[in-house]
């Protein structure tokens, strides 16, 4: 009966709206001397914080990765790499302009080379401007007309190239691959071209991704660029769950 009555006792004490301001002035002077004299107290609650914002954010990620896993996928139309019957899938919205998505690239082969049992799917995502739209249009137009293995090459020159994609920078793209330039400079401005870049755009707005690279890995989103060794980690952990 003694513990049952303690916490009553402190309750009233406790109670704000009971206090006189000199008691409320006492007390909120009481807390900032204990913490002023133990400032570990507020990085350890800030620390909590983050532990349970960071655990809202990854389940809220989950949710939305199911929720639109057919879009991810199987959306009949981005371009599909690595092993096609891979046994772990990844999906990377990019934009051939983005310094980040250049500096994962190399580290992305790598990983899907080095596995072996990786199906990579390649989302054109063009969020920097026009010089990215016209890359992802140049792309995605490769496709359509010369097919999956083009696509992969002009992906990876479109990468690495340097300055602007002007019409004479693509053509040279195509003629260094062997592809006929004027058949995809043609295609690059046809509706089902908009069409799939739209349904990317708001297929990233759905999962709240608005910066690249993004990636899906297995159930897992992770925003922004990841070192190889950390993809390794991800996959790994993905294969065990």
């Amino acid at each position: 009966m003694c513990l049952a009555a303690a916490p009553a006792s402190a309750q009233d004490t406790l109670d704000f709206g009971a206090m006189s301001d000199d008691q409320k002035t006492a007390f909120g002077q009481a807390v900032r001397d204990y913490l002023m004299d133990n400032p570990q107290v507020i990085m350890d609650a800030v620390a909590v914080l983050e532990q349970q914002e960071a655990a809202a954010q990854d389940q809220n990620d989950k949710t939305l990765v199911e929720t639109h896993r057919d879009a991810l996928i199987d959306d009949g139309y981005s371009w599909v790499g690595g092993n096609p019957d891979g046994d772990f899938t990844i999906v990377e919205f990019m934009d051939y302009r983005c310094g980040y998505c250049r500096k994962a690239q190399p580290e992305v082969t790598e990983l899907v080379e080095n596995d072996g049992n990786i199906r990579l799917i390649v989302k054109e995502f063009p969020i920097l401007g026009d010089a990215s739209t016209i890359s992802s249009r140049f792309a995605i137009a490769t496709k359509i007309v010369a097919g999956d293995e083009a696509y992969g090459q002009v992906h990876d020159a479109l990468i690495a190239l340097e300055g602007n994609p002007t019409e004479a920078a693509l053509k040279r793209v195509a003629d260094t691959l062997g592809l006929d330039g004027d058949a995809i400079m043609a295609e690059m401005g046809s509706e089902e071209i908009t069409r799939r870049i739209n349904e990317t755009r708001a297929l990233a707005q759905a999962m709240q991704i608005n910066g690249t690279p993004s990636f899906v890995f297995g159930d897992e989103m992770v925003r922004g660029y990841a070192p190889l060794a950390a993809m390794e980690q991800i996959v790994a952990m993905g294969r065990a769950e």
